[in-house]
């Protein structure tokens, strides 16, 4: 697992998931010690352009983008696939550490033909599964596929609409898991319900996006569609915050 000069031992690894280059800086600024690098993130995320992964590659703590084509669900056609491997090679010309995937069937179970295809393409990248682990009807099952397809880490909220509904089944993954696969709970965790999370579960990393509603200062930009709601940005206080709770400090 990919750690950086804001974890110690004791502490829990702090990932933050951004789709500006704003959002970026704040998360560096309040200590984050991994992004996921994504665009649109009011849909999920998506893939990032070539130009922000680049961007991205010089802010001092690692940075896996997600490689996500398209809103949706996870079952991709050959030409998406194709559009997979290429932004895959992107963030391995950017220098980038890792990529974050996830590939699935018709019947939601993880696709390990080329979920497997996919990981040999990433070659030396560090491969994290994410959140399509979520829709498979089975998660025992889906997570010893994981670990049998060799991925570091799963992204899940244990398969509930976030990490807080799902903490049953994420303690559960987590306990099975071991040392085998690094289980990070993600979606909707915050400083209000981190502690919730440690050190009741055995985990060593949390996925969070630690961001703050905006407000819109020109009306125009939603009356033309240029934005569908009140943005969301990440904050450096609160990633600091949450950050603090993780290591066991007072924030």
């Amino acid at each position: 697992m990919t750690t950086s000069a804001h974890t110690t031992p004791d502490s829990v690894l702090l990932e933050v998931c951004v789709d500006t280059m704003d959002g970026l800086l704040a998360a560096v600024e309040g200590g984050a010690d991994r992004i996921e690098l994504c665009s649109a993130l009011s849909t999920g995320g998506l893939t990032p352009s070539p130009g922000f992964m680049r961007q991205a590659a010089s802010a001092g703590i690692p940075i896996y983008p997600l490689i996500r084509p398209r809103q949706g669900g996870f079952q991709y056609s050959q030409a998406e696939i194709g559009i997979i491997k290429r932004d895959i090679e992107a963030a391995a010309d950017c220098g980038l550490p890792g990529v974050v995937i996830g590939v699935s069937t018709e019947d939601g179970r993880l696709d390990t033909k080329t979920l497997s295809d996919l990981i040999k393409h990433a070659d030396t990248l560090d491969v994290t599964l994410h959140r399509a682990f979520d829709l498979a009807p089975d998660l025992t099952e889906a997570l010893e596929a994981a670990i049998d397809l060799g991925f570091s880490r799963i992204l899940t909220s244990g398969g509930a609409p976030t990490a807080e509904a799902g903490l049953d089944q994420l303690a559960a993954l987590a306990e099975r898991a071991g040392d085998r696969i690094s289980i990070m709970p993600g979606s909707g965790i915050n400083p209000g319900n981190a502690a919730r999370f440690t050190p009741t579960l055995a985990i060593k990393e949390i996925h969070a996006s630690c961001s703050t509603v905006q407000t819109v200062t020109h009306q125009r930009l939603l009356d033309l569609g240029f934005l569908s709601g009140c943005p969301k940005q990440t904050d450096a206080g609160v990633v600091r915050q949450l950050k603090a709770l993780l290591a066991g400090r007072q924030p």
